[in-house]
């Protein structure tokens, strides 16, 4: 809540005439000495006048030092550009405003009143309340009570006498109207009087109000007056964009933009200028992955063009199955990334089970052909292991190399993991930097110190989205020392929006593999209201029974592996349950807090449903006498791999797991899926598990069972999931009901991110133009030697921690 970090307000600002007869409002309200010079600083140095204030220019030589050290430690605000683009986070409209004796139970309003009365009580022994303010405001015309729980600094805010703004929803408590769930923003404090009042309502052009993002020990009126006092000083911003291009864009100046952001004339000028600044967001953004496009096209690296008579031409020969039309495409545009004399930065999307793991495996073969290694990561040790089963499984007498009565052509698949035994290590390390090894399969362990490659000549990295971006930049540098730079080829099963892929993968040539391969079955998905609708519970057990007596199998998933651990609350605990431990993984792609989250959600909620009690559960009651096997990452490697092997030789009937088994799984008889809990899982995540059935020839079933209340967004985004199987639109529903988050990915990254006005739902044309004008603006000129400007609004906007970030994934 916006009033919760509002502290105490400042006192008023004392007027300063200067001796050119200009009055001159301090900014934090203290007054200066009189200088010949002009307006003076709350520590008594001279303002710097327009003409002398550009966006460099400290605030502190602007403001005073009593005003500029809360902005910068609380909001990392140190120049005059950083607090003209910290900008408003929404306007209050005078006209807009609701007159207190015209309000309407039910409605959600804003009201400009005065305080009248503050009553603080004391809470019942025993309750969850620590503290309830009341406060009576009035409009003159009528009055109306706001109720606030457990913020006693209120108290001491909202003294009587004291201006704000008031938004929320009209209630009615003991037959009085009370606005319920508020939000403040001090217009006015009282301790000024008459003409002392400098930041009334009526002194924005408009009446129209901004209301900017806060910190504990800033206020509102704190920030308003130092946006004004720039404004009156600073200089014409000169515009780093070219007028040619402002003019194609129908953009206005950078001048007019950030002065009608802070002080909009009318609503029609702020829209404008909004609009010019989104731009420079994206062009920012933009500029940088150009940049690194540019640079990545600068280093040398080793090509790695197809060989006739090669093994991977014998591998085309040998496929028991067409390629797709998709797969052919996707793979030519890899092996001309592959022949040539610069690093293959590539990122293939292709839908569950659209075969993206052939295509991965005629470019490592190429890798190959050309006498380089590639090295196939995945996030996990089941998914490693079942990727090195599957590669070897499609090469067939192709992937037995090392091996007494092996082709010449064929290759070795050496699979490297975190629990493999001292001596297995060894002999994996010593394929690798031998060379023996053609193809290795790995999780983190491939990261970790002292595993070198002969010849790394192609990375893969499966489910991108699992490895953090110092591991994936790790990688790269697995190779001996004046070495060339691997190419790399990123996949995910995880369809990521065209903006997204603009943004955050900008710097990485898209392919996304079309179209299934033939024998591919259609998945039906359903939603289950198990606590409205215990019945359809029951009749999903019969489902899985019906099928397996078909012969088929059935896999059921949980959140939580199920151990003497206390559930914990927060975000962290929602990740620990959602994850598999499987060699200290982060995967969890925390898209589970829709609403609210598992553990951490409303008090009261049951812990999420486990794996081991469940299958015991199951296996005592609706699905006795069948073969039920529980699968998750804290099992002994081997238990894993000898489960794992049995589900896939139809021995297991019924395999009750994690999302361990949400990638790579590839079991043609499983035909259904019960997803527990499914409210606690992320659109994707659900999209992914689902993909596990349906790989045969009979039809998948989805069941996603659930406990979330009707109309929530929990069961919104269950419904959208049931709704279509395309990942594509699924992706943009779950953009949509999600929002963007950080697209700098703060969620790896730990920044906040620089982009405020950009939207990935509302701006994807003006992303696409910059994207357009940034790599014409790079053109021959890289590092923007000779456009300083645009290298200081890139700089702005994408500062360099996150400009590092951006180079390493």
């Amino acid at each position: 809540m916006l009033s919760a970090r509002l502290g105490m307000m400042d006192r008023p600002a004392r007027q300063v005439t200067a001796p050119t007869g200009r009055r001159v409002d301090g900014a934090d309200g203290s007054a200066g000495e009189r200088s010949v010079g002009g307006p003076v600083a709350d520590d008594g140095s001279p303002v710097r006048q327009r003409g002398r204030v550009t966006l460099q220019t400290p605030l502190r030589d602007v403001v005073g030092a009593r005003t500029a050290t809360p902005l910068a430690a609380k909001l990392d605000l140190a120049t005059v550009g950083d607090l003209l683009r910290h900008y408003p986070r929404r306007y209050e409209r005078r006209g807009r405003m609701t007159d207190l004796a015209e309000l309407v139970v039910g409605e959600k309003v804003t009201v400009l009143g005065t305080v009248r009365s503050v009553q603080e009580r004391r809470p019942r022994p025993g309750s969850k309340v620590r503290s309830m303010t009341t406060v009576v405001v009035s409009d003159g015309s009528a009055r109306i009570s706001c109720a606030f729980f457990n913020q006693p600094w209120l108290g001491r805010l909202l003294t009587p006498g004291v201006t704000a703004l008031f938004s929320g929803t009209v209630g009615r408590f003991r037959s009085e109207l009370q606005l319920q769930s508020a939000q403040v923003a001090v217009i006015d404090d009282a301790l000024g009087e008459g003409s002392q009042r400098i930041e009334s309502l009526e002194s924005f052009p408009g009446g129209v109000v901004p209301i900017y993002p806060l910190a504990d020990g800033v206020s509102l009126t704190l920030v308003q007056r130092a946006v004004k006092t720039v404004l009156d000083v600073l200089e014409t911003v000169d515009d780093p964009v070219p007028d040619v291009l402002l003019a194609t864009r129908g953009l206005t100046g950078l001048d007019t933009a950030l002065r009608d952001v802070h002080r909009p004339p009318s609503e029609e000028r702020l829209d404008v200028a909004r609009a010019r600044l989104r731009y420079d967001e994206a062009l920012a953004l933009q500029l940088v992955l150009a940049q690194r496009r540019a640079a990545a096209r600068r280093y040398p690296a080793v090509p790695c063009p197809p060989r006739p008579g090669g093994v991977l031409a014998a591998f085309d020969a040998a496929l028991p199955f067409p390629l797709t039309d998709g797969q052919r495409g996707v793979g030519a545009q890899i092996a001309e990334d592959l022949s040539g004399e610069h690093p293959m930065h590539r990122l293939l999307q292709g839908e569950v089970g659209s075969g993206k793991t052939v295509v991965a495996l005629r470019a490592m073969l190429q890798a190959v052909d050309a006498g380089r290694q590639a090295v196939l990561l995945a996030p996990t040790e089941v998914l490693a292991a079942q990727h090195a089963r599957s590669l070897r499984t499609l090469l067939g007498p192709l992937g037995r190399g090392g091996e007494l009565d092996a082709a010449p052509e064929a290759v070795k698949v050496t699979l490297l993991t975190g629990s493999l035994t001292t001596r297995a290590r060894r002999q994996a390390l010593l394929d690798l930097v031998s060379g023996e090894a053609g193809i290795a399969v790995g999780t983190h362990a491939l990261l970790s110190g002292g595993v070198l490659f002969a010849e790394l000549g192609l990375v893969v990295i499966d489910e991108q989205h699992r490895f953090g971006v110092e591991q994936r930049d790790a990688l790269r540098g697995r190779r001996p020392d004046g070495a060339s730079p691997p190419h790399v080829l990123v996949m995910t099963a995880t369809p990521i929006p065209r903006t997204v892929a603009m943004t955050v993968y900008g710097d990485l040539e898209t392919s996304v593999l079309e179209g299934l391969p033939a024998g591919r079955s259609p998945i039906s998905t359903t939603v289950v209201p198990a606590a409205e609708k215990p019945a359809w519970l029951d009749r999903a057990w019969q489902r899985v029974r019906e099928e397996v007596e078909a012969g088929h199998q059935a896999y059921v998933v949980c959140p939580k592996i199920g151990d003497d651990e206390p559930a914990a609350p927060g975000r962290a605990a929602r990740r620990a349950t959602l994850q598999d431990d499987d060699e200290g993984a982060d995967w969890a792609d925390g898209e589970g807090d829709g609403d609210g989250g598992s553990d951490g959600g409303p008090e009261g909620r049951r812990p999420p449903l486990a794996v081991l009690d469940v299958a015991e559960r199951l296996a005592a009651g609706p699905l006795a006498g069948l073969v039920l096997r529980p699968l998750h990452g804290r099992l002994p490697p081997a238990d894993k791999d000898r489960t794992m092997r049995d589900f896939a030789a139809g021995e297991v009937q019924v395999l009750v797991s994690t999302t361990v088994i949400e990638v790579g799984v590839d079991v043609p008889n499983a035909t259904i899926m019960v997803v527990l809990d499914a409210d606690r899982f992320g659109m994707s995540q659900l999209h992914q598990l689902r993909g596990r059935v349906g790989r045969g020839s009979a039809p998948g079933v989805c069941l996603l069972v659930t406990e979330a209340p009707p109309q929530t967004p929990a069961l919104q985004r269950l419904a959208a999931v049931a709704a279509t199987t395309d990942g594509f639109e699924l992706a943009e529903a779950d953009l949509q009901l999600r929002r963007e988050g950080d697209v700098l990915g703060t969620s790896q990254a730990g920044r906040a991110s620089g982009l405020k006005q950009l939207s990935l739902l509302r701006d994807r044309d003006v992303i696409a133009q910059a994207r357009a004008d940034a790599t014409e603006l790079i053109g021959d000129d890289p590092d923007l030697a000779g456009r300083p400007a645009l290298a200081a609004l890139a700089a702005s906007v994408i500062r360099a921690p996150d400009q590092e970030f951006l180079e390493k994934s």
